[in-house]
């Protein structure tokens, strides 16, 4: 297995749903505090990464949260209704594994009366295989969040598994960090692993305004287009290079930051590909509104069944994303 499975296994197998990042901060702090020079943690809980220069600041971001789902309401059979905490779709949630903060494990599944054209969350619950309310009750509690519980596995240089969405960029971060750790520069670089992205880019506003960056890059996944009968087309493919994102439906890229991210591949001689978004957004929007505005861009990861238990991306797309990174930090 690749380093960069392993680095995903540990990062990526951290509890760690929007507002409940404590297990995949401290996992994400233990490997990081080897090659930066400070760490700090601000009341959102984003994990603030310093190695410092004197000259500009330059931010990179990847947020640490993931999808999942919070319990509402346990009926008499202790079968519990849930909400959604992020984007989910129906389609990705029937007969799935899900994990509790706690261990407690439960499957989804969905009232079968209800015709599948018509299917919505509201139709459907989590089976802890409780007898009755009470016994479900001493093992969930309203208000306890789980998360995707899925196999992950490496095969044929590509990774597969839950939550890539976006703990593989916090490994593109951690891996940049390391190739930075002895390497001479004056920028003053910060790396942010911030909190409840998935909620509405909460975390990387408040960090941004906090640290006052020059340039800020988030680091995140995107669609792809190269799977049969698509949509929407789109001009990004898993094992393509690194995708320096232009737009999406919450930004328009600083001009200036994707030539720069261009250059440094260009430099390292790394293919890249030019991202579109045309349905999500990412940090990216909230860190170029901070303060009176950042010069912002993004780096993404190609990454096909994303908000799925089972997403997919390329090895050699994150290890090319990490190289760029660091070279644009340098520049």
């Amino acid at each position: 297995m690749s380093k960069v499975f392993d680095l995903w296994k540990e990062v990526g197998g951290a509890f760690g749903p929007s507002g409940r990042e404590d297990a995949v901060r401290e996992t994400i702090a233990g490997i990081a505090g080897a090659y930066i020079d400070d760490i700090t943690t601000d009341a959102l809980g984003n994990l603030i990464c310093r190695k410092k220069g004197a000259g500009k600041k330059v931010l990179f971001a990847a947020h640490m949260d993931s999808i999942g789902v919070v319990a509402t309401y346990i009926d008499e059979n202790g079968f519990i209704r849930f909400s959604q905490v992020g984007g989910l779709y129906y389609a990705d949630l029937v007969n799935i594994t899900v994990r509790f903060a706690n261990g407690t494990r439960g499957v989804i599944s969905f009232e079968e009366k209800t015709p599948m054209k018509d299917m919505t969350l509201a139709h459907m619950f989590i089976d802890i295989g409780a007898k009755n309310a009470e016994e479900a009750k001493k093992l969930v509690q309203i208000g306890d969040f789980a998360v995707f519980e899925a196999p992950r596995f490496e095969q044929n240089g590509v990774l597969c598994g839950p939550y890539l969405d976006n703990r593989i960029g916090c490994v593109t971060l951690l891996l940049m960090m390391e190739q930075l750790a002895e390497a001479e520069t004056e920028n003053d670089l910060y790396f942010v692993f911030t909190a409840q992205e998935e909620v509405g880019l909460r975390g990387a506003g408040a960090a941004a305004f906090a640290v006052e960056p020059d340039v800020a890059i988030a680091v995140d996944v995107t669609d792809t287009g190269d799977l049969p009968e698509m949509k929407t087309a789109m001009a990004v493919e898993m094992g393509g290079g690194p995708a320096v994102k232009v737009m999406d439906r919450s930004v328009i890229c600083s001009p200036a930051v994707c030539a720069g991210l261009e250059k440094a591949a260009e430099l390292l001689g790394i293919s890249t590909q030019r991202e579109i978004l045309q349905c999500g957004g990412t940090d990216t929007a909230a860190l170029q509104k901070a303060r009176a505005g950042v010069a912002a861009g993004a780096v993404s990861i190609p990454t096909r069944y994303i908000h799925s238990p089972s997403e997919m991306c390329a090895v050699s797309d994150i290890e090319q994303s990490a190289a760029l990174l660091a070279k644009f930090a340098v520049l």
